[in-house]
């Protein structure tokens, strides 16, 4: 049994499930968004590299980007805590599979959300390297997934999870098939 498992078996309280997600929440909406914008300018400018400034541009595209990856991820975020009993947090799973709300688009709509929404906070503050920043943030979001949590899944859910990994796509949403 891995130790995903283990912490499955876990039963959490709401209360506990809250305390959990304000780190994670302080790390992901404050921490890496200053990252990228705060980090990302400075080392743009310790490098000289050009800034992304298209004016209005960065501020309309970089806002609709952020507007739908937050959307899509704190929904996510939301079912993860309201309909499943757990937390996107490793440690506090969620104690069934989810296949309906943002997850019948994709399996991974936080992942994909975050990465949108960073996407949109590196583009409205115009620095290449908070682009840079988001795009090996989520290659690592990526390589956790496919290398550890694809297979805690397949373990914690069996067939269940196999079927719904063949017919909903990994991270690039597509609308739902109708029955």
């Amino acid at each position: 049994m891995s130790l995903y498992s283990k912490w499955a078996k876990k039963k959490q309280t709401e209360t506990g499930r809250i305390l959990a997600l304000i780190p994670a929440g302080v790390l992901f909406l404050y921490l890496l968004p200053l990252a990228i914008t705060k980090g990302g300018t400075s080392i743009d400018r310790h490098f000289v590299l050009p800034a992304l400034d298209f004016g209005t541009i960065n501020h309309i595209l970089g806002g609709i980007l952020m507007v739908l990856g937050f959307s899509f991820a704190l929904w996510s975020i939301y079912d993860q805590f309201s309909r499943a009993s757990g937390t996107p947090l490793p440690m506090l799973p969620t104690q069934k599979l989810l296949v309906g709300g943002p997850f019948r688009y994709c399996r991974n709509p936080m992942t994909l959300g975050t990465i949108t929404a960073y996407l949109g906070i590196a583009v409205y503050a115009g620095t290449i390297t908070g682009i840079g920043i988001v795009l090996c943030f989520g290659t690592l979001l990526v390589l956790y997934l496919k290398l550890l949590e694809e297979k805690e899944l397949a373990e914690r859910f069996g067939e269940a999870y196999l079927i719904y990994k063949r017919e909903v796509p990994f991270i690039i949403p597509r609308l739902p098939k109708r029955h």
